[in-house]
């Protein structure tokens, strides 16, 4: 099992409290979230994971090195911000199995990943979407499932209890990205939205804890909902 981990990110919305470290390094429970997730993918039995860094990468590189946990430890390094999509396809080119995981540096899912493996290997699709259900979609916006597909999405703004696209994927490596897309380009916004009724990626329905910490508030959360993991 490979995995991707999307830590380039810049964290305007945390820069006050992050004191010169990148957003995925933001300290959670006394040690850095991005540790949380790592710690997470060991425990699901991935072999490898291709941390995915740009701003302030070197910080990333040297707390955590070649190796975590047993884990291989790898880095696609952006010289320049490609967004979240252009930083997948970026990583996914150095993956070496024929899918791989993908996971946000800044979100936390209490999923058991080796299962949305397994599940996505028998669901016949290029990508597989992990969808949370919460009692309020309005910070995330929704996702619509039909026959265990994501076949739309809701803006954000709309009240109330749905499914949201809880940013851990599996794509195949050899996933077709349109051939118009541009080096820099967003994952959510400028490839799966536009391209949804084409790959109608599979959902896996995922029950367990969700949080984002890109806002300060859901950061200070992170301190006590988190330290158990």
């Amino acid at each position: 099992m490979e995995a991707i981990v999307l830590a380039g990110g810049l964290g305007t919305r945390l820069v006050a409290r992050l004191s010169g470290v990148p957003k995925p390094m933001a300290p959670v429970a006394g040690r850095p979230f991005l540790e949380i997730l790592l710690h997470q993918l060991a425990g699901a039995g991935c072999g490898r994971v291709l941390l995915s860094v740009g701003h302030l990468g070197a910080v990333i590189q040297d707390h955590f090195g070649a190796s975590f946990r047993g884990m291989r430890v790898d880095y696609a390094v952006e010289e320049d911000p490609l967004g979240t999509g252009g930083a997948i396809r970026l990583a996914l080119a150095q993956t070496r199995e024929d899918c791989a995981l993908v996971l946000n540096g800044d979100t936390f899912l209490d999923a058991d990943y080796a299962a949305m493996m397994r599940f996505h290997a028998g669901a016949g699709a290029a990508l597989t979407i992990a969808v949370a259900r919460q009692a309020n979609i309005a910070r995330y916006g929704g996702v619509v499932v039909s026959a265990g597909r994501v076949v739309s999405f809701a803006e954000k703004g709309r009240a109330g209890p749905g499914w949201i696209n809880a940013g851990a994927y599996v794509l195949n490596r050899n996933l077709a990205w349109p051939p118009d897309l541009p080096e820099k380009f967003s994952f959510e916004r400028d490839f799966l939205a536009p391209e949804i009724g084409r790959i109608l990626p599979a959902a896996y329905e995922v029950e367990g804890f969700f949080l984002d910490i890109g806002v300060p508030e859901d950061l200070d959360r992170a301190q006590t909902e988190l330290a158990e993991y």
